[in-house]
């Protein structure tokens, strides 16, 4: 399902991932703030405060406290690093091994994050996710499906995130500055709907999801000009997100917030489980893409963590468990040599 990265390109790609977050934080350096610790939960985190020019105090997560996330924090103070250099240090990870997206949909990725979306608490899900997982984790899927759609999570009002943060995110803005043509699809009532689309490209389209809640319809969030599709179970990939480096395959690269290997997994179980027998067969690309992370947990003697991750699907609710153990016997049945019992330790 996967092949391992050689030791340069995994290398290359963590190189590219302390440049890129360098560089970052540099550009927020110069917000007339300073870094700050705080303690959550008995954890130490870092942030970084400062006043915005209306003069609201803002905070922006910057990472855990340990030895590599403060010497980011002195990079950033210092010179920093050309963006040149982070160009071909990733132009080098791609040529290694390391996988590139195409350059239209990084564009659409990369500008997102320069207007904040990762900051406000969204999350890029869906195969973008997955080739961005598999860079992290040093290897290269070897059946990793090709998608035109950019996907995107975003946690909006319903459920508390991993990466805090009060940024403003205005959507529209920054899809109408890529002037790509993309263009808001209007729902049932003549209001703009969460997908974009070009009349002109029309396979290539972006999708703003959110989880359920009680009233009916889009979820619309004024302040970030931004309407959200609600999906069933989608807060289960909102929640302990991760950082990690997209790169495009020019050599181009941005800091995302991508879900954890395994509730990545989990949840492609899940969303199998809550399709309708009928539509099944449409997504045995969420099953290979779950098989692919999990194969990968258990030969790298992560399977706590994939374990970890179902007891917690688990014990969400009957609707959660019939769902995931559908998904699970779906997987189980194409992948057998997944049936290790220290995966699947339940409630």
């Amino acid at each position: 399902m996967y092949k391992e990265l050689s030791m340069a390109a995994q290398a290359a790609y963590a190189e590219v991932l302390d440049q890129r977050q360098s560089i970052d934080l540099q550009g927020l350096a110069p917000l007339s703030g300073k870094f700050q610790k705080k303690t959550v939960k008995g954890s130490t985190y870092w942030y970084l405060g400062y006043r915005d020019i209306d003069g609201r105090v803002k905070t922006v997560y910057v990472g855990p406290d340990n030895d590599r996330v403060r010497t980011l924090m002195d990079k950033a103070a210092a010179s920093g690093v050309p963006n040149e250099v982070v160009t071909r240090q990733a132009s080098a990870a791609i040529a290694l091994g390391c996988m590139g997206l195409a350059d239209k949909h990084f564009k659409i990725i990369n500008r997102l994050a320069q207007y904040g979306l990762f900051r406000s608490g969204g999350v890029l899900i869906g195969t973008h996710a997955f080739l961005t997982l598999g860079n992290m984790l040093g290897v290269h899927w070897e059946h990793a499906a090709a998608t035109l759609d950019v996907d995107f999570a975003h946690a909006g009002k319903n459920i508390s995130i991993a990466l805090p943060g009060d940024v403003q995110f205005d959507a529209k803005s920054a899809i109408d500055s890529l002037e790509m043509g993309l263009l808001p699809i209007l729902s049932l009532d003549g209001k703009s709907g969460a997908q974009y689309r070009n009349p002109a490209d029309p396979e290539l389209r972006i999708d703003f999801l959110t989880c359920e809640h009680r009233a009916p319809g889009y979820v619309r969030v004024p302040n970030s000009n931004l309407v959200l599709e609600p999906l069933k179970f989608m807060e289960f990939s909102l929640q302990k997100g991760t950082q990690g480096v997209v790169m495009s395959k020019n050599g181009q690269s941005c800091i995302a917030t991508i879900p954890s290997p395994a509730r990545f997994a989990i949840h492609k179980l899940i969303v199998f489980g809550e399709r309708a027998p009928a539509a099944r067969v449409k997504s045995q690309k969420d099953l290979l893409q779950a098989a692919s992370l999990i194969c990968y947990m258990k030969n790298s003697g992560r399977k706590q963590d994939v374990s970890d991750a179902w007891a917690d699907a688990l014990s969400r609710g009957k609707g959660w468990r019939t769902r995931a153990e559908q998904g699970r016997s779906a997987l189980l049945a194409r992948f057998p040599e997944l049936a290790d019992a220290a995966l699947w330790i339940g409630l």
